[in-house]
């Protein structure tokens, strides 16, 4: 398997937003290298093929990784994990009905199997991981969904994802968009009531700008406390989308916007902030 590995490649977002994915630095490199060399000395090895495809897509190498999931799934057609990450890697393009079709054949084949832990690429503080399998499938499936305005079916999801662990960074990233998607869909009350696992002294590890916005959610701090300044990054990203949706949910249509448009002009294109932003420029304040 020849997968084209390209420098200093040009992203156009469908707003027209150009972005130049930079050369990696030396550490990204050479895991990268690394990963390369295990799949090629062991190409049966189904571990070293998904590694050898995030290692990919950790560079912005979005196409390639596609590529490299693909050829997998032709060797392991039943393998949940190369469509959940084949199908991470669609949202990132914006090819959301293919992101759709992965993540749902990735669910269905996880029913009835155990759940297990999900590496990180890019291990948080502590170096624990907090997500899992399932909760992963589950979350990105949601996202998709959302990221079409299909709020029944993300909501699904998100119910979902927060069901299949208990792990408070779990809890926090779930019940954000359960949240958001009831105040989308008009349901205030509904809404309120699903941030009932939200307390203020559990601990999260990574997910703390999910945790912040539902302790907004829940009145517990003043929006003003998350206004993000300086360069996008995928925390950052989140926290001005959450904050958006408050205004926007709150009648201020106008900020809403304002953020939204501040957020789609910063350089992280495929955190999932950006690009649920981008969608609602696209579907939601057009037809406004």
């Amino acid at each position: 398997m020849k997968v084209e590995f390209q420098r200093n490649s040009i992203f156009t977002t469908p707003l027209g937003k150009t972005f130049i994915i930079p050369a990696p630095g030396e550490n990204a490199l050479a895991k990268y290298e690394e990963a390369k060399a295990a799949f090629e000395a062991n190409p049966e090895d189904v571990d070293a093929l998904i590694w050898y495809g995030r290692r990919t897509a950790y560079l912005g190498q979005y196409r390639q990784a596609i590529s490299i999931y693909t050829n997998g799934i032709t060797q392991f057609p039943n393998e949940a994990r190369l469509y959940r990450h084949r199908g991470h890697r669609y949202i990132s393009l914006r090819e959301y009905d293919l992101a759709i079709a992965d993540f749902e054949q990735a669910a269905s084949l996880i029913e009835g199997t155990e759940n297990e832990i999900e590496p990180d690429g890019i291990p948080n503080a502590q170096n624990i991981p907090v997500s899992t399998l399932h909760g992963n499938i589950w979350y990105h499936l949601g996202l998709a969904y959302y990221l079409t305005h299909d709020y029944e079916k993300a909501y699904k999801a998100y119910l979902r994802c927060r069901e299949s662990g208990n792990h408070y960074d779990n809890i926090v990233s779930a019940t954000h968009w359960l949240y958001m998607i009831q105040q989308r869909l008009g349901n205030p009350t509904k809404a309120d009531s699903l941030l009932a696992p939200i307390s203020r002294d559990s601990t999260v590890i990574e997910n703390q700008s999910y945790a912040d916005l539902c302790h907004l959610y829940k009145g517990w701090i003043p929006v003003d406390s998350l206004t993000q300044e300086g360069p996008g990054n995928p925390s950052n990203d989140a926290v001005t989308y959450g904050v958006a949706n408050w205004y926007l949910y709150h009648g201020d249509t106008i900020r809403a916007k304002q953020l939204m448009e501040k957020l789609v002009e910063e350089k992280a294109f495929s955190s999932f902030g950006y690009l649920a932003a981008e969608s609602d420029l696209i579907q939601y304040f057009s037809k406004k």
